[in-house]
């Protein structure tokens, strides 16, 4: 339920103190009442953590079509967000009658674009893009239209929703933009408006590329924070990258690394033997926010005050739940449902016990019901 006026007014009071309960036990400055900038993301920030709703699903649709073959093939099955995904899509083919098969494309294009031609020799039902870009897979979409079998993306372009250029039916995510903003905001709040970041990307993705550019123009836009530096680098490659680039970092810029927004967790884990190098402790700068996902890997870092302070998560069992549902109504020759999960603001102070957000509204019992099982 959304909260109301006065505990609204409390959740603004809490993060101009400078969110010292939610952070990693740092104290912050009171921000500057005159930037708009900062008095936006503490009211940002306040509305995330007040609302626990949007997460129920779409109130109708058809009836269960006929069982059959869903290929889910995964970008890349080490990122936790996609295996997230791929796990509700695991329950909910189950709950609908579906037989599913998961394929990894292991982290580039042309593994990707293998197993897509793998999955569509098999002709099956439907098929799913997991977590990689739908416009470098153009001839095999145009494949799949032609054999007649409906692709629904997660996270396969840089919008939620249909994309029929691009040969989705739908493409179930939350709204990147507020992702980005969200993330951007946590931080403009949390160092009470004087929050010097790098950001980490990865520019082969168009989402990962568009949730960077507008983290970035976020903290321009307040007026005593800074972007120190935007740093490209593979995300299947951050375990192995990441300590070297940020010991780079941290030896450059000096105090002023303050905080990480990264569009994966996989960064921040990447980093955690360079800040041990530095003789960083999990709670001293820079803090670390995610803007993507939010896996058990982020969780335990939160809960841990270990150098990631905040992670903007998505309902990914949910999200798999919904690709099936999309799948069905394009089967059943009806539109995308234009159901748009909200993302989630995860701090140490609601961090989830589960290994991933999975909001407890009965949307699985709410599918089930839809789908007449």
């Amino acid at each position: 339920m959304t909260a109301n006026r006065s505990s609204l007014r409390a959740l603004l009071s809490v993060v101009t103190a400078g969110l010292v309960a939610m952070g990693c036990g740092a104290t912050h400055r009171t921000p500057p009442a005159t930037d708009p900038a900062v008095r936006h993301a503490q009211a940002d920030v306040a509305r995330a953590l007040s609302s626990a709703t949007g997460y129920r699903g779409p109130a109708r649709g058809p009836r269960a079509q006929r069982g059959g073959l869903v290929v889910f093939v995964a970008g890349d099955l080490t990122n936790g967000g996609i295996a997230g995904a791929a796990l509700g899509v695991q329950q909910a083919a189950r709950a609908i009658g579906w037989r599913l098969q998961v394929l990894d494309g292991q982290g580039t294009t042309a593994g990707q674009a293998s197993v897509l031609r793998a999955a569509l020799r098999q002709k099956p039902a439907g098929i799913v893009l997991g977590g990689f870009d739908a416009a470098a897979q153009t001839v095999a979409l145009r494949r799949a239209r032609a054999l007649g079998i409906p692709v629904v993306g997660w996270h396969a372009g840089t919008r939620p929703g249909p994309d029929r250029h691009a040969g989705l039916f739908t493409n179930v995510s939350t709204s990147p933009t507020s992702v980005a903003r969200l993330a951007a905001d946590y931080a403009i709040a949390h160092s009470g408006g004087t929050a010097h970041v790098v950001i980490f990307t990865d520019r082969r993705y168009p989402i990962a590329a568009y949730k960077a550019d507008v983290m970035a123009a976020q903290i321009r836009g307040c007026r005593r924070c800074a972007v120190l530096d935007t740093v490209d680098a593979p995300i299947d490659l951050a375990q192995q990258q990441m300590p070297a680039i940020v010991s780079s970092l941290l030896h450059r810029l000096g105090p002023r690394f303050r905080y990480m927004l990264v569009i994966n967790g996989i960064y921040v884990g990447g980093a955690l033997a360079a800040f041990v190098n530095a003789g960083r402790h999990g709670d001293d700068a820079p803090f670390a926010i995610g803007a993507g996902d939010g896996d058990a890997s982020d969780f335990e870092r939160i809960r841990a005050a270990n150098h990631q302070t905040a992670s903007i998560a998505e309902p990914l069992y949910l999200q798999g739940w919904q690709i099936v549902d999309e799948l069905n109504r394009a089967r059943a020759g009806q539109p995308p449902s234009g159901y748009l999960p909200p993302p989630r603001l995860i701090t140490r102070a609601d961090v989830p016990e589960a290994v991933v957000f999975d909001p407890p509204t009965g949307y699985r019992a709410a599918y089930r019901r839809i789908w007449g099982r």
